[in-house]
């Protein structure tokens, strides 16, 4: 069996042009774009089925340098944080508090079908944390660090069975995020707010006196600040790691980027919006487009029965849990159907995805600012540390 790593430079190119062989099918199937499945995740899959067939076919496994994708993903949290003013998030407190107790509401019904369907069919049930809020809420990082941990206390296979549904759930929850906003947006006629439509016409007439100096410094100057955000979350990593805390790197350069703006607007110091909105999109889309061309769906051969099965079950769970709960709970109205593909996104697969179905969703339909505050600080922040919680909860039970 030979093997060929891809990496550097070429990663780059490749997964570029695998976001532009997304856009091209989505244009040109349009049953893509009508369930506002995102451009990455078209393109993404489209390239790890081939990757796949070559495997089976040629025994040649194509890997992928996966540096791109970690380091997106700490600038896509950056991002995050820079948006997440104090005075923007008190406006929407009652919300983000609302949204935040359905999350853990969720992650322990996912926990409850996950170990309720391994031990019908006999097994641990340990594997069905794995089916649960481990890898579809938690995501590839959770699953990774639970599942070693897992198999050091004789959980065999426990990495790779996480894996496996860290992969089906983001591939899910970009299916799937987009349909049911629509449904919700159709049922109900639903369209953003004057208020809102107002806010980003403004935005847009203002930015076009902006001075090409102007937009190089605030481009820069936000390179500089996210580069600030990924160096300075991985000192802090470091230093805590050292007294024996560990938290995941993104956490702690959102966490750096939350102090900095708001440190800015103390101060007042205006950072770039534009800019930042320009990175935050280029960083999930590569982001994206690496993690779903670089699975390795020849992994699911042996186990794909039972795989799928807690899969469907666990997203049609998602499906009635987004539309009775988290669509009705946070406001019946055109935001909450745009929250509710983000919740998808991040309840089955991770965060990013969710930012993808909003991106998609409001793309065709219209702004939802409220939904782009609240569901990434809800996914980046209190999903994971409410997850460690019931993880643990659940880890007493079944003993």
């Amino acid at each position: 069996m030979s093997e060929i790593l891809i990496e550097g430079a070429d990663v780059v190119i490749l997964t570029v042009l695998v976001w532009f062989i997304g856009s091209f099918l989505n244009q040109k199937f349009s049953v893509l774009e009508r369930f506002n499945i995102p451009i990455a995740v078209t393109g993404g899959f489209l390239i790890s089925v081939l990757v796949a067939i070559i495997y089976k076919f040629s025994g040649l496994k194509i890997m992928f340098d996966l540096e791109l994708r970690d380091q997106m993903i700490l600038v896509f949290f950056s991002t995050v944080g820079l948006s997440a003013k104090f005075r923007i998030l008190a406006a929407g407190g009652k919300a983000l508090l609302i949204l935040t107790l359905i999350a853990g509401l969720f992650l322990i019904l996912q926990d409850l079908v996950g170990v309720g369907i391994a031990t019908a069919l006999g097994a641990n049930p340990g594997y069905g944390l794995f089916g649960g809020s481990v890898s579809f809420a938690g995501g590839f990082g959770t699953a990774v660090a639970w599942g070693n941990i897992a198999q050091e206390a004789g959980l065999k296979g426990a990495t790779e069975v996480g894996i496996m549904f860290a992969t089906l759930g983001l591939i899910a929850g970009g299916i799937i995020g987009g349909p049911v906003a629509s449904y919700l947006i159709n049922k109900h006629d639903l369209k953003p707010s004057a208020e809102d439509l107002e806010s980003i016409s403004e935005g847009n007439q203002g930015q076009a006196s902006i001075p090409m100096k102007t937009k190089v410094r605030g481009v820069l100057g936000t390179l500089m600040i996210l580069a600030i955000c990924v160096q300075a979350g991985d000192l802090v990593n470091t230093y805590l790691s050292a007294k024996g805390v560990t938290l995941p790197g993104f956490l702690t350069a959102m966490l750096i980027a939350i102090v900095i703006t708001n440190s800015a607007d103390i101060l007042k110091l205006e950072l770039s919006k534009n800019a930042v909105d320009i990175a935050q999109e280029i960083s999930l889309q590569l982001f994206l487009c690496v993690s779903l061309m670089s699975m390795q769906l020849w992994i699911f051969s042996g186990t794909l029965g039972p795989v799928l099965l807690v899969t469907l079950a666990q997203t049609v769970m998602m499906v009635f849990f987004a539309i009775f709960i988290v669509f009705h709970l946070v406001g019946r109205d055109y935001q909450a159907a745009v929250i509710s593909s983000g919740f998808i996104g991040l309840g089955l697969g991770a965060t990013p995805v969710g930012i993808a179905n909003m991106n998609a969703v409001t793309a065709k339909h219209g702004p939802s600012p409220k939904a782009f505050i609240l569901v990434p600080l809800v996914g980046a922040f209190f999903l994971d540390l409410m997850n460690a919680a019931v993880i643990q909860g659940f880890l007493q039970f079944i003993g």
